[in-house]
């Protein structure tokens, strides 16, 4: 019994974890661009809207395990409003993009977080990602209102720039260390329930929920909101405002 206790921990040591992060906003909020700075470390600045579905596998390693975020690009399809149920099946994590110079985009977080609720089948670890800060002439939204808005909405908060780099590996580390976070959690549950008699018959149907990552706190994220990490960022970011407002420069 001892042996097989050791058996199960080896086994557990050497698993692997992928999670599958969906990136949502509208089209040219620089979602590919993100992407391919956290990625690959690159930068296009006259890329053109995404053709195809497209999706880069990451490692991380968090608490001494290997975890792999396949995170997806919406291939240009929001562009026609036609971003399809598969492409959020099975995602545990997003990043809902505006562009802070566009408060268009930013009044369509909304609606993007009804879609992303409709069409996936458990609660989502979502951050809103207000992106190009680096464009502070050009401000439309404030970090306030982004702030605001995360708080409202139950999300992570963090404003990035796939220009300069600035907390683009932040936004998407943040996401998917949450999301092994819940999943340890759920894991040790699980665990103490197999512990009482009245579970060990459970066993493969508790396995099988942990595998799905079906988290059970839907509805009820915590807001957490991230600060600017380096002191350029910091500078170029107004004050919260108390209450919502058009803040065009």
């Amino acid at each position: 019994m001892e042996s097989h206790h050791h058996a199960e921990e080896d086994e557990e040591q050497s698993e692997d974890y992928l999670f599958k992060v969906v990136m949502i906003g509208d089209a040219a909020v620089g979602k590919s661009n993100l992407l391919s700075r956290f990625a690959r470390n690159e930068f296009y600045p006259s890329s053109k809207s995404t053709i195809g579905v497209e999706f880069q596998t990451h490692k991380m390693d968090i608490s001494g395990k290997e975890v792999k975020a396949q995170i997806w690009d919406t291939a240009g399809q929001e562009r026609f409003r036609a971003v399809t149920s598969t492409y959020y099946r099975g995602a545990v994590g997003a990043l809902l993009v505006y562009d802070i110079t566009r408060r268009l985009t930013f009044e369509s977080v909304g609606r993007w977080l009804n879609e992303l609720q409709a069409h996936s089948d458990m609660n989502v670890v979502t951050i809103l990602v207000g992106n190009k800060s680096d464009l502070k002439d050009n401000r439309e939204v404030s970090t306030g209102e982004g702030k605001s808005m995360a708080e409202e909405k139950g999300l992570f908060f963090m404003e990035t720039s796939a220009l300069s780099s600035a907390n683009v590996s932040a936004a998407f580390e943040t996401v998917v260390k949450e999301i092994y976070s819940i999943l340890i959690s759920r894991r040790s549950v699980m665990q103490q329930q197999q512990q009482q008699p009245s579970s060990v018959d459970h066993h493969d149907q508790d396995e099988e929920q942990l595998r799905s990552s079906s988290w059970s706190s839907k509805g009820k994220s915590k807001t957490v909101v991230l600060r600017p990490v380096d002191d350029d960022q910091q500078q170029e970011q107004p004050p919260p405002t108390k209450k919502s407002g058009c803040c065009v420069s």
